[in-house]
């Protein structure tokens, strides 16, 4: 909730560009632009506002890329929508709207100077020279179809809006009182002697009767029953049933190679920053001190300049031109150049990183080029099998006829379970696609399914033909299973109870030591405790079991199969720490922050509820599973 509304407050601004616009512009303000089209596509109105399709499916589909990169597979739309993107990602669009609204109720403007600001300070739109140039910043907007005056209206339109964050945000105090009770509860530290309750402490129950064992298996039915199986056809069509129709010359590998030639011949890449001086002199002053162990940085700092202003950014060698590019391209990483004149006075240069170029010749990725191009091209021969098996049951050929005139393969398999398995636990002959195994799971019995690509390059269509429901399995069948289970049943319930008595004593005793003597066993000490950081040695249960007890009183809780703990508590302790500490200052800072953070988004859902809010979830649901 608090991480949610940070995205409200602050940070995109000045980091939309270093992520490269990955689809941060659709975040805020966009909707603006295109409101007023097309009402009954709506996903939402918020008041009288209407959130329209485009924002919402650009946005989805840049965050649904974003998670594929990281997840290190493509995320399908069924498992965006299972893991709630486009829940969350309407949610965010709601109260983007809301605040919008109460930041015009309240005829809140960001100043043009504020906004000339944020954008000359975006490092995206400097030149070699490190300061704001305006071709520079056309020419960004023009790669990500934005006109000035719309990437102008976003930049206004976000430092509106947190205006009227900051300002519930930083009206928050938190009283000197719950900021000490608070720390006191959070860095609570606790001691407790333990002993350990084990069933060797036990006598083996008695052997069960046939309506225990009956009775154990009906209330653990789950364990205890064969798998709902299901009867499936499926038909399928490869990159190996159609690459003996696909034939790619070297000509056309060539033509490729040189549309992405950009891709392949990449230039060698710097961290620079360069410090200008008046005059030949000054430059050689630096320089020697440099020489004499002085840092770019410390040459910067005398001339009243940070890292910021220094900073050319991440260049190639033709950024610098022929005077400072060949002598800057020539040093180590940390290598410092000696004073350049150039059109604008002397220069010091200092390179912080290199990013290594990419030169591969045409033979270098020939075989690449023909592995990518056979596949783009079988994906074509693919789709259009996948066309003409429409075609063929729309002219009225059953499921399986239409697949075999058009090539693609049938297979029947007469029982598979959830996890792929056969009746005899083998793996049935499915597909290891999760974009298969998705769309099984949700086939119902008897529709014909649609041909539906998948990642690796195929096609399939699946027909669930009928269900085999769970069935208790009979007790001979599991009677060895159901025993042993049974009687581990039944020792934890007699550790448990054992142990909750043997608590009892120690809570009446006021110590462990009758009860490790009953137990012949030795007491032992758990050191110090908090809620923070977990114990290397006691289940995380008994620890929060210690922290909830009174002091002397005893707790249990169960540990590895087969053993309990009983733990009385022996010690508890706060730090008394002084109003001016500085680490209780941070503490009381960071609550204060968190709580700001919560007025930002009860705000905007105050006027959520005041405007009123209409889900159009349907239309939601469409976007989202075809994107």
């Amino acid at each position: 909730m608090m991480q949610q509304m940070r995205g409200f407050a602050k940070s995109w601004i000045s980091s939309v560009f270093l992520l490269v616009l990955a689809g941060s512009f659709g975040v805020w303000g966009i909707g603006d632009m295109i409101r007023g089209r097309a009402a009954d596509t709506s996903l939402a109105s918020v008041g009288d506002v209407k959130i329209l399709p485009e924002q919402f499916q650009r946005e989805y589909r840049n965050v649904q890329r974003r998670q594929s990169e990281q997840a290190g597979h493509e995320i399908t739309p069924e498992e965006a929508h299972a893991s709630g993107l486009d829940r969350r990602l309407l949610q965010d669009e709601i109260s983007t709207s809301a605040l919008d609204q109460a930041v015009s109720h309240y005829d809140l403007v960001a100043s043009d100077q504020d906004v000339s600001s944020v954008i000359r300070a975006q490092g995206a739109f400097r030149n070699a020279l490190g300061t704001f140039d305006h071709d520079t910043f056309q020419r960004v907007l023009a790669q990500n179809n934005l006109t000035e005056d719309e990437y102008v209206g976003l930049v206004r339109g976000e430092l509106t809006r947190n205006q009227i964050l900051t300002a519930a945000s930083n009206g928050v105090q938190i009283p000197a009182g719950y900021a000490r009770l608070f720390f006191a509860y959070i860095n609570e530290r606790r001691a407790a002697d333990y002993v350990q309750v084990s069933a060797k402490d036990l006598q083996a129950p008695p052997a069960p009767s046939d309506a225990q064992l009956g009775a154990f298996l009906r209330a653990h039915a789950a364990e205890f029953s064969t798998p709902e199986y299901r009867d499936v056809t499926y038909l399928s069509v490869g990159p190996d049933d159609v690459a003996n129709q696909i034939k790619v010359s070297d000509a056309d590998l060539k033509q490729r190679y040189d549309l992405a030639k950009d891709q392949y011949q990449i230039p060698q890449k710097r961290d620079v920053q360069q410090i200008i001086f008046p005059n030949e002199a000054a430059a050689k002053a630096a320089r020697a001190k440099i020489d004499q162990g002085a840092n770019f940085e410390e040459i910067a700092t005398a001339q009243g300049k940070s890292a910021a202003d220094i900073s050319l950014g991440t260049i190639v060698q033709a950024d610098l031109g022929a005077d400072r590019g060949p002598p800057t391209f020539a040093l180590p990483v940390g290598g410092i150049t000696q004073p350049i004149k150039f059109t604008f006075g002397w220069v010091l240069l200092h390179v912080t990183a290199i990013t290594p170029g990419v030169n591969k010749t045409f033979d270098d990725v020939k075989d690449t080029l023909r592995k990518q191009a056979i596949e783009q091209l079988a994906g074509a021969k693919i789709t259009d099998i996948s066309n003409a098996f429409e075609d063929a049951r729309a002219g009225g050929a059953s499921f399986a006829d239409a697949a075999t005139r058009v090539g693609m393969h049938v297979t029947h398999i007469p029982q598979v379970d959830k996890n792929g398995l056969a009746p005899d636990g083998s793996k049935a002959n499915l597909p290891a696609s999760p974009e298969f195994q998705a769309q099984l799971s949700k086939s119902d019995v008897g529709v014909e399914g649609d041909p539906f690509p998948t990642t690796d390059g195929h096609a399939y269509a699946i027909r669930v033909n009928g269900v085999t429901p769970s069935k208790l399995k009979p007790l001979d069948s599991v009677r060895a299973q159901i025993v042993t289970a049974w009687t581990d049943d039944q020792r934890e319930k007699q550790l448990a109870k054992l142990a909750a008595a043997l608590a009892q004593k120690a809570t009446v005793d006021h110590s462990l030591n009758a009860v490790a003597a009953q137990l012949h066993a030795t007491v032992q000490q758990s050191g110090g405790l908090t809620r923070q950081s977990p114990s290397t040695t006691l289940p995380v249960e008994l620890v929060q079991r210690i922290f909830a007890a009174p002091p002397g009183s005893a707790v249990t809780a169960p540990g590895a199969k087969g053993v309990y703990y009983v733990a009385r508590v022996t010690g508890v302790s706060h730090p008394e720490l002084p109003a001016g500490n500085p680490m209780f200052q941070k503490f009381t800072g960071e609550i204060a922050e968190e709580a700001g953070q919560d007025v930002g988004y009860l705000l905007a859902n105050a006027w959520r509820d005041k405007l009123g809010v209409t889900i159009n979830q349907a239309q939601v649901d469409r976007l989202a599973g075809g994107s």
